[in-house]
């Protein structure tokens, strides 16, 4: 599903050169779930930018369901984000004053699909990704952080992406409503989905089956359970 060959990433600024990553590989094969975690500063936002096509390296191969992601242009890798990769995000990114079922609708409103098509996808991702159907018309600013980012993991579903994508998904929340969260995305895996979670929250990371450590911008270890 995932490989990653020599990945570097340097960020030049004037004559000063910071290495981010300095030389990353490793594969994450379909069906895993995978916990990347590091400290501040060890590279891992560097890496996941990477994975989810929101950055290049600047050296090194990185290929996503068989397809080479590290040479794509500004619009292909545009339309692997849409296609391939499903994203959840620490601030759960949901329109306040809009309604469940919209914002998990939202990735498809440019797509060939009628409203009735649209809503009835929407509700299927989120009665996949354990959401309440008596919420389905609540706006998202009426939710719990723990709702919230369950309608986050639900739009993340919609467009059947390749790999789920988890950049900090439970940093806003409390630890009882973490650990609810990090079961849903348990049972998306045990269904198949490829998770891949960014995390520096040891306890988080052990929800995963393999883990990944970052510090200073190399692979520390791996190591699957």
């Amino acid at each position: 599903m995932i490989k990653c060959k020599g990945l570097k990433k340097i960020y030049v600024n004037g004559d000063v050169e910071t290495a981010a990553l300095k030389g990353v590989s490793f594969d994450i094969e379909k069906g895993e779930f995978v916990a990347i975690i590091g400290p501040s500063g060890s590279g891992k936002s560097t890496l996941m930018h990477i994975l989810g096509a929101l950055d290049t390296p600047s050296e090194g191969e990185y290929f996503l369901d068989g397809q080479e992601v590290s040479k794509l242009k500004d619009d292909e890798l545009s339309e692997l984000r849409k296609n391939k990769i499903g994203f959840v995000f620490q601030a759960f990114n949901l329109l306040p004053r809009t309604t469940v079922l919209r914002n998990v609708m939202l990735p498809l409103l440019y797509t060939e699909t009628t409203v009735k098509e649209r809503e009835e996808r929407a509700k299927e991702c989120l009665r996949y990704a354990g959401m309440e159907e008596s919420k389905f018309y609540n706006l998202s600013n009426q939710l719990s952080g723990g709702q919230m980012q369950r309608v986050a993991i639900a739009r993340s579903l919609i467009n059947n992406p390749a790999i789920i994508l988890a950049d900090e998904p439970t940093g806003n929340l409390d630890t009882k409503t973490s650990h609810i969260v990090m079961e849903a995305f348990l049972e998306l895996n045990k269904k198949g989905h490829t998770i891949v979670l960014i995390t520096h929250e040891p306890e988080i990371a052990q929800f995963a089956n393999r883990i990944i450590t970052i510090r200073d911008g190399v692979l520390e270890s791996d190591i699957k359970k």
